[in-house]
């Protein structure tokens, strides 16, 4: 039987945590492995295809096409342990505070899933979902968790577990994320600069 329940939303990148951890995990990519620096034309044409179709999966497949799935088993523990240094000082306290509201509190990122449960293990979240990468290539996407995707993966995990999600608030620091917004009777809107309320 489908039960309605109270559910707060939100982003990561920006939101919870200073700087994008995509980034971070290129960063770390490119100072520590000389495999990344082959495809710097890669990244440059996936740079213009983002101008040209930011919607796209395209381009953002062709500039991660350098990390293999031993880069992210070698890399992915580091860059969690120094990103985790980036997260907003506030930002536990208030999913805690979420929690104690008696409302259910869901991570929605467009990060992927060889980062984000990482990052966030300490969190408590009731349920976190995110970009679905290949295994097998890890720059490719099997599900981009990005813009009207968030609200797509909400709904299937509420299905899932037979919950009617009741959004009562929804954080995010990006306009890409206003389908989900929308949803959200409250929206928060973070300055990812300072991780102050707008």
């Amino acid at each position: 039987m489908l039960q309605k329940k109270n559910i707060v939303v939100f982003d990561f990148d920006g939101t919870l945590s200073a700087s994008d951890s995509n980034y971070e995990f290129f960063k770390y990519s490119f100072k520590h492995s000389k495999r990344p620096w082959a495809f710097v034309p890669c990244v440059i044409a996936g740079l213009i295809g983002a101008k040209l179709n930011h919607d796209g999966i395209w381009w953002r497949e062709t500039i991660r096409n350098f990390i293999t799935p031993k880069m992210v088993r070698d890399f992915t523990p580091n860059v969690v342990k120094m990103h985790k240094k980036n997260r907003f000082g506030w930002a536990k306290d208030m999913v805690k505070k979420e929690h104690d509201k008696g409302n259910l509190v869901v991570l929605v990122s467009a990060s992927p899933d060889y980062l984000i449960p990482h990052l966030v293990s300490d969190m408590k979240f009731d349920a976190v979902l995110c970009s679905q990468m290949d295994k097998e290539k890890p720059y490719k996407y099997k599900f981009l968790c990005w813009g009207q995707n968030k609200v797509i993966a909400l709904d299937k995990w509420a299905m899932e577990h037979k919950i009617i999600p009741n959004v009562v608030r929804a954080y995010s620091d990006s306009l890409s994320d206003m389908p989900i917004m929308e949803i959200a009777k409250e929206q928060v809107w973070i300055d990812p600069k300072t991780g102050l309320r707008k």
